[in-house]
């Protein structure tokens, strides 16, 4: 059935993607009548998110809620996830973006956890020595409490949710819903020398910048970097040959896009890949790692390499075998629209599935 207006509570963060995620969501869901509120976790949004936010229509509610994978033990997620269940009694819906404050079991409205990485699967991908359960365990703990108690689970590829529902022993497979991203504006202010382009956070081990880094120092073409290098816990990125920028505004990125250089991931765990996402539809060709979650979105329009091989990387940003025209073409499939559209089935399913319980 269709869903009449609903008013939805959605958690965020303003530290990574899944700020851009939820503010893109909710600008759509409401664009289609529905009303969306934010609960933030963790660090309070900057003045520039605040103002994003604003444009968006997007309300925020003043309370603080805990950040999962920022937290030393459960006990402040456990609390958070009880503020949040009450909170959502005012709401017809609740879409978690941290799976683990669902984990409680207090709410009385549909609940859809959002999984867009968590400490799991990432710890397996990037091959963490000792057991998990030293440092993490209580989260995992948390995380899979959260998605058995979820009415509806949702991740950003098949793939990715293939690792969730292993890791987690799920009984079913999460919805697969693709991200979208609404483009950037990409006003060139200058006709730069070739360069090639990496964004992320490279303070994250996921994102293997050690990889491209070895890589600067075989190619011929320049790459520049992108992102923070110093991450929340003092984790710290080393950086000896690309030619790093720091973090920028979206509106210098946006120039450095127009430019089309060849852009380039060697993650070796990435459930999406929002800038990867922007790249493609700057026109960039890509060159990324040879991993499920690419080869799911981008297989035929990007050159794939190993990710340990920064020769291979080296060669590909030199050559590049698929065209920027072709990611271009294949981002066409990965809109907010879209992504809004298959999120209201999936809300719409949760609500049919809370009425006939």
């Amino acid at each position: 059935m269709k869903a009449a207006r609903l008013d939805i509570l959605m958690t965020a963060d303003a530290v990574g993607g899944v700020w851009t995620y939820a503010l893109d969501l909710a600008a759509a869901l409401q664009g289609r009548g529905h009303a969306v509120t934010l609960a933030i976790c963790g660090p309070a949004p900057s003045p520039d998110q605040l103002e994003q936010a604003a444009d968006a229509g997007v309300s925020i509610l003043p309370d603080e809620l805990p950040l999962d994978w920022l937290c030393s033990d459960g006990e402040a997620v456990r609390e958070g996830s009880d503020k949040l269940a009450t909170l959502s009694a005012g709401y017809d819906l609740a879409l978690l973006n941290s799976p683990a404050l669902a984990a409680t079991g207090g709410f009385r409205v549909p609940v859809i956890a959002v999984a867009h990485g968590e400490v799991a699967t990432w710890w397996d991908a990037v091959g963490c020595s000792g057991d998990i359960d030293d440092a993490f365990g209580w989260l995992v703990d948390l995380i899979g409490t959260g998605l058995k108690r979820a009415t509806r689970i949702v991740t950003p590829t098949a793939a990715y949710g293939e690792l969730v529902r292993r890791r987690y022993e799920l009984e079913a497979s999460p919805v697969a819903v693709h991200n979208g991203r609404v483009p950037l504006d990409r006003a060139s202010s200058s006709n730069e020398p070739a360069f090639a382009l990496t964004v992320g956070r490279f303070w994250d081990r996921a994102k293997n910048i050690g990889t491209l880094d070895a890589a600067a120092s075989l190619s011929f073409v320049p790459i520049r970097a992108v992102g923070a290098s110093t991450g929340p816990h003092g984790e710290r990125a080393a950086m000896a040959n690309l030619e790093y920028l720091g973090s920028v505004a979206p509106a210098r990125l946006g120039e450095l896009l127009a430019a089309r250089p060849v852009f380039a991931s060697s993650a070796v765990y990435e459930p999406f890949g929002l800038a990867v996402l922007e790249a493609a539809q700057a026109g960039c060709p890509l060159v990324l790692a040879d991993i499920a979650t690419f080869r799911e979105l981008w297989d035929g329009a990007a050159t794939f390499v190993d990710p340990h091989d920064a020769a291979g990387f080296a060669r590909a940003i030199e050559r590049p075998q698929a065209s920027g025209a072709a990611a271009r073409k294949r981002a066409e499939r990965y809109t907010v629209a879209a992504m809004a559209d298959q999120m209201l089935g999936v809300i719409e399913s949760a609500l049919d599935h809370r009425r006939a319980a």
